[in-house]
């Protein structure tokens, strides 16, 4: 029995490799059904050909932020002076007519809807002092759109489009959340070129000290940021935003890997207030300081590197008011410990004009605590 079993089995197998041979070889030689029957066998391990591969994580993320990601072009009138001494018809005989005619200066920029309505955030660089503001959306929809409001402390503005129909708005993330390593992606319209997605991760968290903001927490990123994408959208993989792309470090212009983006955190405080009040209010008391050093420790004979040193109050400032000196040490302001300059500009301009807070201060060794009314932070002045 044991030899008829061998036997059948290796003459199966033996026919079944006869069967491939032929059909690799003269397909034409087999019946149809086992023509077929074996081809049906191959097709059933692989997809068909004309499927459409599935879409990976980021190119759902890029399909779902783009179309709220719209390019802005700007327009400025810039009108030259008129010489005085051109109504003296000897000069204009030796010098000739001059060309009065106004010229109009160009720029390119990103926006991210932020709202059905038409609401557009983006930076206030883009759009200062612009004449002219045109949107484009990315189904190829054009608008015209006129400034709600900007904030130069924190490169941040509104603008708003009418248009019939959907008008596609992003979704916020939750940028602390966010972690070192993060994989995000930037959207704009870098050189004009047109809407653009480049991919990267977050390099680090809450940048300051750069001299490019008042009030500066950037999120730091490789994903190329070049010129045109101000304003643009920083979003997670998730396709949510999480940062209003503003800054690059370039000697040059171009993207060396290191550019900066506004946090949606701060970005939605100062957004809801344009388009609430037109403009952004913040809370002052009218104090210099200077964060402790080594040096000054050992000047004032300090235990411990805390706080901050008043270098100058204000006459008839809320910090005057309330006896704030030059030389105490600035401890804490309504609790939140203060220990650099970001620290208490933050703090400060979170508070609400007319609130009475508690500061605590050292002077002379001795801790103090104080009551200031909160004032209103005075507007920057424009620069020429």
């Amino acid at each position: 029995m044991r030899k008829h079993w061998l036997l059948f089995t290796q003459t199966v197998t033996i026919a079944l490799a006869l069967l491939f041979i032929i059909h690799t070889l003269k397909p034409e030689l087999l019946p149809n059904a086992a023509r077929n029957g074996v081809v049906t066998l191959y097709e059933s391990a692989a997809p068909a050909s004309n499927e459409a591969p599935p879409m990976t994580g980021l190119s759902i993320a890029a399909k779902k932020a783009m179309p709220s990601v719209v390019n802005i072009f700007t327009r400025t009138i810039i009108k030259t002076p008129v010489n005085p001494f051109m109504e003296d018809p000897r000069f204009r005989f030796f010098f000739g007519d001059q060309d009065n005619t106004p010229q109009q200066r160009s720029s390119l920029g990103s926006g991210v809807i932020v709202s059905a309505d038409g609401f557009i955030l983006t930076n206030h660089h883009v759009v200062e002092a612009a004449d002219q503001i045109e949107v484009a959306l990315t189904d190829g929809r054009k608008a015209a759109a006129h400034v709600i409001g900007s904030d130069p402390e924190t490169d941040l503005a509104v603008i708003k489009i009418d248009l019939p129909g959907n008008i596609p708005a992003i979704t916020f993330g939750h940028p602390e959340s966010a972690h070192v390593g993060d994989m995000v992606l930037a959207i704009g319209n870098p050189f004009g070129v047109g809407q653009t997605v480049t991919m990267g991760i977050i390099s680090a968290l809450k940048r300051n000290h750069l001299g490019l903001n008042t009030f500066e927490s950037f999120i730091q990123t490789d994903a190329a940021i070049n010129p045109g994408n101000s304003g643009g959208a920083l979003v997670d993989v998730n396709g949510n935003l999480i940062g209003i792309s503003s800054a690059i470090y370039s000697p040059n212009g171009g993207s060396l890997g290191i550019g900066f983006a506004i946090p949606t955190s701060t970005a939605k405080k100062t957004m809801e207030q344009i388009i609430q009040n037109g403009s952004v209010t913040r809370g002052w008391i009218g104090a210099g300081i200077q964060e402790l050093t080594p040096e000054l420790v050992d000047s004032f004979k300090l235990k411990e590197t805390r706080g901050v040193l008043i270098t100058d109050v204000i006459r008839n400032s809320p910090a005057e008011q309330a006896d704030i000196r030059t030389g105490d040490i600035l401890l804490s302001i309504d609790s939140h410990p203060i220990n650099d300059w970001s620290a208490m500009l933050e703090t400060v301009a979170n508070l609400s004009p007319g609130n009475i807070v508690v500061v605590k201060l050292r002077r002379n060794g001795a801790d103090i605590s104080s009551q200031v009314k909160i004032g209103r932070r005075p507007k920057p002045r424009p620069q020429n």
